[in-house]
């Protein structure tokens, strides 16, 4: 039986500025099924609290503890590795490590960095990873859905490129790597059996979810979704729905 929903943010909660239609009522219905919910976003353009301002800002009734983001996660690999970030990201998610220890032999970090992304900052990377630095990709999502409405690169691609230079392979942090979604799992004391996932990813969400051992994933046709993702990844989605209002519906038993 699911005892919780975990849910991707952009492209199933909301949408650039505006949220999805009906998707505040959606998560007011898992919690009222007796669901409980988190929320796991591989966004790294800006830090948390912008990200729970916006959600708030569009009647989101989310907590910061329901909120699982790349950046936690790496900060905690950076506290137990004693290494200091060299950071390859959005300038706006760099004061997210402005409390770290400098000190440490140094990690190559890379998250959407945007502009950001010039051959002078890549190649400083690529010096580091030559050095010995190891390479922690916040993300590795291929495009995402920009505020224009338009499908934009996304870092994986950057990830990539730093991968085949170098010859070394990422440790990821955020999603598909299982233990981003068991960590936000295990925070509710259910068991991965016991989990489903909504997202507009089919690599990153669904497959990554399903592989982590969840126990069904719904693919949302919102975001970034595009005819034939729904079979274009392995594992595929336990079902494609129109949005987050019929996952739910499917979820409950209710009606969307």
């Amino acid at each position: 039986m699911i005892q919780t929903v975990l849910l991707d943010i952009s492209g199933v909660l909301y949408q650039g500025p505006e949220a999805i239609p009906g998707a505040t009522e959606a998560l007011t219905r898992l919690r009222s099924s007796g669901l409980q919910v988190r929320c796991l976003t591989n966004s790294t353009r800006q830090p948390k609290h912008r990200i729970m301002d916006k959600l708030r800002d569009l009647k989101f009734e989310i907590q910061p503890e329901e909120v699982f983001t790349p950046v936690a996660a790496c900060l905690d690999w950076l506290s137990r590795t004693g290494h200091s970030p060299r950071l390859l990201v959005h300038p706006a998610l760099e004061e997210e490590f402005s409390a770290c220890d400098r000190n440490g032999p140094p990690a190559v970090i890379v998250g959407d960095a945007a502009q950001e992304f010039s051959y002078e900052n890549m190649n400083r990377a690529y010096r580091l990873l030559q050095n010995g630095a190891p390479l922690i990709a916040l993300a590795n999502n291929r495009i995402f859905k920009d505020e224009d409405g338009q499908l934009s690169l996304d870092a994986g691609c950057f990830v990539k490129a730093l991968e085949y230079a170098t010859g070394i392979r990422a440790q990821l942090l955020g999603k598909p790597d299982p233990g981003f979604f068991r960590a936000a799992v295990a925070s509710t004391g259910a068991a991965p059996a016991q989990t489903a996932m909504i997202g507009d990813d089919a690599e990153s969400d669904i497959a990554g979810a399903l592989v982590a051992g969840l126990a069904e994933a719904y693919l949302v046709r919102t975001g970034k979704f595009r005819e034939g993702d729904e079979t274009r990844f392995a594992p595929e989605p336990t079902d494609t729905v129109s949005d987050v209002c019929e996952a739910v519906a499917c979820l409950t038993g209710l009606a969307a």
